[in-house]
């Protein structure tokens, strides 16, 4: 089959994306866009219409991801091509309201290579009015190195990534949309799968970013306020992307991030849950990890069971919850034929555990971290050892811990607080820097109307049908606490 999107040589001239190259005559994305079926006729930029497609092909053979010629010679966030793609909820239930794009744009991995990363775009059909356009970066959980939870798969219409967080995330973007915010979506993992891997999840996120700027039918201003936010693994990349900001796209503007559960220290976390129930999840970093770190391969490749390599090589295609499931109470030390203490404290595996703890850099936007006391998959010392990282650099922070719930149960409940918090930060509204733990979040102020609201737009997302609502201002002002 020829492919639409054909590898060619970059102009050595600075090329960017024309307007014409994306079907401006339609911002709301109603138009049919060109395709172009032969190859050498895809200009920098083009744009397809992929909304007739029942059943996407998974990432690593949808050409769409694939990489044109040399990527050095464009600048981090260029825009290489666009497509316009139904999303589903659970991939199945398609989103009539929500209009969606994906971009593929130029951006750089952990060794500073000029890589192609992805961003899905999601907007409300009849967006809201009563404000300027805002935008917020919604980093999802994608918890796992297989290509179909990467959201530009999982969340589209005929997706089949069953066990997936991303495909119920959707739940909370198009909340967002709902809203009237602009709402983007990076695979802030990469083609590869490299869960865990520091610092190029916030390229890739900034460099998403950028290209949603762009994007010639959203018709945004380069001024455009932007939103950090995500929870667990997603927490941990919208981390890496608030400490990266000020160095790696300063010309941003990030008015605030919204750290929900971020796993500050892989190292740690790993030590912890290895033989758990969760045990599945350090399993599938090390999984994600190998071909970021040559000396961590070597030492799997060296001291690795026939089994136990067997094992890890088939999380490749499991999703998060039958990794999960596929693993739990592993001792990754049956995985290896020497002691685990041994692997741990040699000199490989302890430069990658140092290399993946956040907190080296202070973020330079407001931020706001939630955690749950009760956490069996993020301890709560962990996060505590962040934000005391984050503190002693100068940040501008507020944390929230919650005493009752768990880990799931925190991203549910604290939902009307991050996004409250969020709101405010567009709004210019000072945030409240300190300390505070309450029993629940189920307690915070308006968080029963949050949840309404919530509700409201699950149900929804459940049924396929949005309608979005303008914008309402708080009556009161929120307790300091939760400022």
């Amino acid at each position: 089959m020829t492919s639409r999107y054909p590898v060619t040589a970059l102009p050595e001239t600075d090329a960017r994306p024309t307007p014409e190259a994306v079907d401006p005559a339609a911002p709301d994305g109603s138009a049919e866009a060109p395709v172009y079926p032969n190859p050498g006729d895809e200009p920098l930029g083009a744009h397809t219409d992929d909304r007739g497609v029942r059943r996407p092909p998974r990432p690593l053979h949808d050409p769409f991801y694939d990489t044109p010629g040399d990527l050095s010679l464009l600048d981090p966030g260029t825009i290489v091509r666009s497509r316009r793609v139904r999303l589903g909820f659970l991939g199945l239930v398609p989103q009539r309201n929500l209009i969606a794009h994906q971009l593929a744009f130029r951006s750089t991995d952990l060794h500073g290579r000029p890589e192609l990363a992805v961003t899905t775009v999601v907007t409300a059909g009849r967006p809201a009015t009563a404000r300027p356009p805002r935008m917020i970066a919604y980093q999802c959980a994608i918890d796992a190195v297989a290509d179909v939870c990467f959201p530009s798969y999982a969340l589209r219409a005929g997706a089949r990534a069953w066990g997936s967080f991303p495909q119920l995330e959707l739940l909370v973007i198009a909340a967002l949309a709902a809203r009237g915010y602009v709402v983007t979506v990076a695979d802030h993992e990469g083609r590869g799968g490299r869960f865990a891997a520091p610092r190029e999840p916030g390229h890739r996120v900034l460099d998403g970013i950028r290209a949603t700027l762009a994007f010639a039918p959203l018709r945004l201003a380069a001024a455009t306020p932007v939103g950090l936010i995500g929870y667990s693994g997603g927490g941990m990349a919208s981390a890496w992307t608030a400490e990266l900001a000020p160095a790696y796209a300063p010309e941003l503007p990030i008015v605030g991030a919204v750290l929900g559960s971020p796993v500050g220290d892989p190292g740690q976390a790993f030590r912890k849950l290895n033989g758990g129930l969760f045990a599945g999840l350090p399993a599938l970093v090390v999984s994600g990890l190998r071909e970021v770190y040559p000396g961590l391969d070597d030492v799997i490749s060296r001291y690795g069971t026939t089994e136990g390599l067997r094992r890890l090589d088939a999380l490749r295609e499991m999703t998060t919850v039958k990794a999960v499931a596929h693993c739990a109470y592993d001792d990754f030390g049956d995985y290896i034929d020497v002691p685990l203490d041994d692997i741990l404290a040699g000199e490989e595996v302890s430069a990658v555990f140092d290399d993946l703890r956040l907190g080296v850099t202070a973020p330079a936007c407001p931020v706001l971290v939630v955690q749950a006391e009760r956490d069996r998959t993020i301890d709560v010392a962990d996060v505590d050892a962040l934000v005391g990282r984050y503190l002693d650099g100068g940040a501008d922070l507020r944390y929230l811990r919650d005493r009752s719930s768990g880990h799931n149960s925190a991203m549910i409940l604290a939902l009307p607080t991050m996004l409250g918090w969020l709101e405010r930060r567009f709004d210019t509204a000072m945030a409240t820097p300190g300390r505070h733990t309450t029993r629940s979040f189920l307690f915070a102020p308006r968080a029963r109307r949050g949840f309404s609201a919530l509700l409201h737009a699950s149900a929804r997302t459940v049924i396929g049908r949005h309608r979005s609502t303008a914008p309402t201002r708080n009556r009161t002002a929120p307790s300091p606490e939760y400022r």
